[in-house]
C-alpha cells in the first residue's frame, strides 16, 4: 500500500443520527491491493475511490460494519418476492466506464433521493466527477449493469476481494422502485459470492434507526463489527424487509 496522506474532518452534524456529532478519519492511497484493502475493511474502514475512511466519533458507536456469511444466508419472504419479480432483469458484469446513459441514470436517482429521503440537492454529475468516483480505482472493480429489455435500470459497483465481495454503491431507475432493485442487487451479489465460493459479502455500515442504512440488517444471518473489533451476529432485525 502506498499511503499519500491522512486527515480528520472537523466535527459536524451526523447524517445518520440527528442528535449526534460525526467525526471522520481519512487516508488517501496511491496504491492498495485487494488483500490490503480487505484487511483495512475488517478493521472498520471503507473506501470510495482512492479515499479510505472510518468513523472517529467520540460519543457514539452506532455505525457498525456489516457482512453476510454466504454459506448460511437465507432469503426471507419479501426477498424471495423481489428476486422473483426481477427475473426479467439481465445482469452483466463489465469494466467500469463513463457513459451518458449512466450519468443520466445517476442524476435521476440522486434527485429522487433528494425528495424521498432528504439527500442534499446538487447539480448534474459531470464526466470527470463520475470517472473519479467509479472508474479511477486503486485496483480492479466490477461494474454490474441491470437492464430490462436493453434499458439500463440499475448500476452497481463491487470490489472483488480474496475472501468476499464488497458492495460499494448502487443506483437505479426511480420509476422502477416498486421492483425493490436495491434488494435485488444485494441478493445478486450474495449469489455471485456463493458461486465463487467466497465466504462473505460486505455491505458497508449498518446504523439502527437510519432509514438509508437499516435495511442491511434484513439480510440474515449477518455479522456486525463492534467498536472493540469483534464480529458477532446481529440479532434478527426488522422482520420481513421490503428492500
Amino acid at each position: 500500500m502506498i499511503s499519500l496522506f491522512t486527515f480528520n474532518d472537523p466535527p459536524r452534524p451526523c447524517a445518520y443520527r440527528a442528535d449526534e456529532t460525526c467525526r471522520m478519519k481519512y487516508e488517501v492511497v496511491g496504491e492498495i491491493t485487494p488483500a490490503e484493502y480487505e484487511a483495512k475493511m475488517l478493521a472498520g474502514w471503507r473506501r470510495f475511490g482512492h479515499s479510505l475512511f472510518t468513523h472517529d466519533c467520540r460519543s457514539c458507536s452506532a455505525c457498525q460494519s456489516i457482512r453476510v456469511p454466504t454459506a448460511t444466508f437465507q432469503m426471507n419472504r419479501s426477498q424471495r418476492r423481489a428476486f422473483k419479480t426481477n427475473a426479467d432483469v439481465a445482469v452483466t458484469i463489465h469494466v467500469p466506464e463513463v457513459t451518458r446513459e449512466k450519468l443520466d441514470l445517476y442524476d435521476c436517482f440522486h434527485e429522487a433521493q433528494v425528495d424521498r429521503v432528504g439527500w442534499p440537492s446538487r447539480g448534474p454529475k459531470d464526466v470527470e466527477g463520475y470517472y473519479d468516483s467509479f472508474v479511477r480505482q486503486p485496483f480492479r472493480v466490477e461494474e454490474w449493469q441491470y437492464r430490462i429489455e436493453g434499458r439500463l435500470v440499475g448500476v452497481g459497483y463491487v470490489d472483488p476481494l480474496p475472501q468476499g465481495l464488497s458492495a460499494i454503491y448502487f443506483f437505479h431507475e426511480p420509476e422502477e422502485r416498486g421492483r425493490s432493485l436495491g434488494t435485488f442487487n444485494v441478493l445478486k451479489v450474495i449469489e455471485s459470492a456463493q458461486l465463487r465460493k467466497l465466504p462473505y459479502v460486505h455491505l458497508g455500515y449498518f446504523v439502527e434507526g437510519c432509514r438509508s442504512l437499516e435495511y442491511k440488517g434484513r439480510f440474515v444471518p449477518n455479522e456486525v463489527r463492534s467498536a472493540s473489533g469483534l464480529w458477532s451476529p446481529l440479532p434478527r432485525f426488522g422482520g420481513e424487509g421490503q428492500g
